[in-house]
């Protein structure tokens, strides 16, 4: 299997699971907005909490936030078992291309994994890619409801 293919069943898995989470807290933070118990950034924060949660395989919620309605038993029900299921699918194709992977000696283009510049840019490219997914929606509710706290300004 070619690196393309590769890297073709990494992408679903990583899009996957910020889908399940950032797609219903959409839709629910423009619909569902009765059922917030504040408004406002600290109304998202819930919102987004609650699907973050459930997509991590937790499921729980602010108290503020009353998802015992239809459309949330709905959305975070199918939001955990996307964030179960789904996601492991490419993960197994990826896993089923690497142990099908040749072995190849060592040359001077092989970047070794024990290393501190392996680590270093593993974890860079994991913040990276999460800050890129998930800023634009922490920015918009728990970052924006913090600086608003130093002012002063409460929601309810």
């Amino acid at each position: 299997m070619s690196r393309f293919r590769r890297f073709a069943s990494v992408l679903p898995a990583a899009l996957v699971l910020a889908a399940s989470i950032l797609l219903p807290a959409g839709a629910s933070s423009m619909t569902q907005t009765a059922s917030t118990g504040n408004g406002g950034p600290h109304g998202l924060s819930e919102i987004l909490y609650a699907y973050t949660s459930a997509a991590g395989n937790n499921g729980s919620a602010f108290a503020g936030l009353n998802s015992n309605t239809p459309w949330f038993n709905t959305t975070l029900g199918l939001s955990m078992l996307i964030g179960r299921f789904l996601m492991i699918i490419p993960l197994l194709a990826v896993a089923g291309s690497l142990a099908n992977k040749k072995m190849v000696p060592v040359s001077a283009g092989t970047l070794p994994t024990h290393s501190g510049l392996f680590v270093a840019m593993l974890v860079g490219v994991v913040v990276i890619v999460g800050a890129l997914t998930y800023f634009p929606a922490l920015a918009l509710g728990p970052i924006v409801e913090h600086l608003l706290m130093y002012q002063k300004v409460l929601w309810s």
